[in-house]
């Protein structure tokens, strides 16, 4: 099974205006994932997340249960290479168009959508597969037609601009499966259908 999954805010952002890696997740951007950290944090400022909301940590806990995540470039790159640590519980694999020298060791970079899911699949077994962003590698796997389930965290912040998940560009028609929310997200999962 390849679960997708992201945060957005309520007007449809999965980052803030001017992102880019040394920004992180842009102007605000970091008020999406509030829900992660159990409060306010930046970049700067790092929370422990020890103050999670129940419903937010169980969400947290079933991110981990990927057998491996495919992420984009950007998302790895705006994150700060997550200081060179694997932040998931599951091997990473990087989706990019350039791999360099400088890239720290721990992340498996590939530079195909099709390339990175088999290799995904070969480590994952029978373990799901976590497609984690950003939005254009989600809608990557989504036109591939890959994709069985839709994770949307909304943050209820409105970014006013940013970066969309949906360019126009995807139709699905989905099946609720699960709605769960804390006082800093709503989490909704969709079956895709076929």
């Amino acid at each position: 099974m390849i679960h997708a999954g992201i945060t957005t805010s309520l007007d449809g952002f999965v980052a803030g205006p001017n992102w880019a890696p040394g920004r992180g997740l842009g102007d605000g951007g970091e008020r999406l994932h509030y829900w992660v950290f159990g409060g306010p944090w930046t970049y700067e400022n790092p929370s422990s997340g020890s103050d999670l909301h129940p419903v937010d940590a169980q969400v947290i806990a079933e991110m981990s249960e990927a057998g491996a995540t495919i992420v984009g470039r950007g998302m790895f790159d705006a994150g700060g290479q997550w200081g060179g640590e694997n932040p998931f519980g599951s091997p990473l694999f990087v989706l990019t168009n350039r791999i360099t020298d400088d890239l720290p060791s721990g992340f498996t970079y590939v530079t195909g959508a099709e390339e990175a899911l088999k290799r995904a699949r070969e480590t994952a077994g029978e373990r799901p597969i976590a497609i984690g962003g950003g939005p254009d590698v989600i809608r990557q796997y989504l036109r591939m037609g890959v994709v069985d389930r839709l994770a949307i965290t909304i943050a209820p912040v409105v970014l006013g601009g940013g970066t969309a998940l949906f360019d126009g560009t995807i139709q699905a028609d989905l099946t609720l499966v699960d709605c769960r929310h804390s006082p800093l997200a709503t989490h909704l999962t969709y079956d895709i259908k076929r």
